[in-house]
């Protein structure tokens, strides 16, 4: 074969590869800039009283419960339906998960000092970075490493409610520390699986779009997760 052919298919596969890497981070950036702005604009006392406090005063309001749970059902639509769903309303469901974790994440205004928050978000973002060049680099499959980690994060998931009932300190410590090893981990391992995405010529381009958008809500929910993990563990409270 010609090698002139095989340089031109070469630099055209690693063409579609940076493509798709550039859509993938543009959507985790997007989607992290939303809820950033959300997060911030709504994380004051007055706001949480007004809409995450029931009208006795008493608990927390539906609304915070719908905040918290309906990410994960559209993380889950968006994920398990996407081949079956329009571009746009891929984007559109992507924009309301954004939103409605901006929503979640104002808490934490409400708990920590911007300081602290500030400090936790670039340390995860060094370890996130670290990890997504690991697992973009590395020869060694990580597939048998990222389904154990999954198996680690149900439990973790499933701890984690319960604890939201339980109000137990030391076991929200230990999720904490379960959550940075884990959700570090498995950056790497999405970077190896996406990868290998962004090498396969045979997929369309419409799969592509739709691939490079689940790629960067995986890695906006593996950071998310990471940083809050880190806060946990050294943010200073107010």
């Amino acid at each position: 074969m010609d090698n002139n052919f095989i340089h031109s298919q070469d630099g055209y596969t690693r063409e579609i590869s940076r493509e798709f890497f550039r859509n993938v981070y543009s959507y985790m950036f997007g989607a992290l800039g939303i809820s950033g702005l959300i997060a911030y604009t709504c994380g004051t006392p007055e706001f949480f009283a007004k809409y995450f406090i029931n009208a006795a005063g008493t608990g927390i309001s539906p609304i915070m419960w719908v905040v918290v749970f309906a990410p994960v059902v559209l993380g889950l639509v968006i994920q398990w339906a996407y081949d079956r769903l329009s571009m746009g309303l891929l984007l559109g469901l992507f924009i309301a998960y954004s939103a409605l974790m901006g929503l979640s994440l104002s808490t934490i205004f409400l708990v920590y000092n911007l300081s602290a928050i500030a400090m936790t978000f670039f340390v995860s973002a060094g370890a996130f970075a670290g990890m997504a060049v690991l697992g973009y680099t590395t020869k060694t499959d990580l597939t048998k490493f990222g389904s154990l980690l999954y198996m680690v994060f149900i439990g973790m998931f499933i701890a984690g409610i319960v604890n939201i009932f339980l109000g137990n300190s030391m076991l929200d410590f230990i999720i904490s520390v379960l959550g940075v090893f884990v959700f570090t981990g498995l950056t790497a391992y999405h970077m190896q699986q996406l990868k290998g995405l962004s090498e396969n010529a045979g997929i369309s381009e419409l799969q592509r779009s739709k691939l490079a958008l689940i790629g960067g809500l995986q890695l906006y929910i593996l950071f998310v997760n990471l940083f809050l993990s880190l806060l946990r563990i050294l943010g200073s409270r107010d």
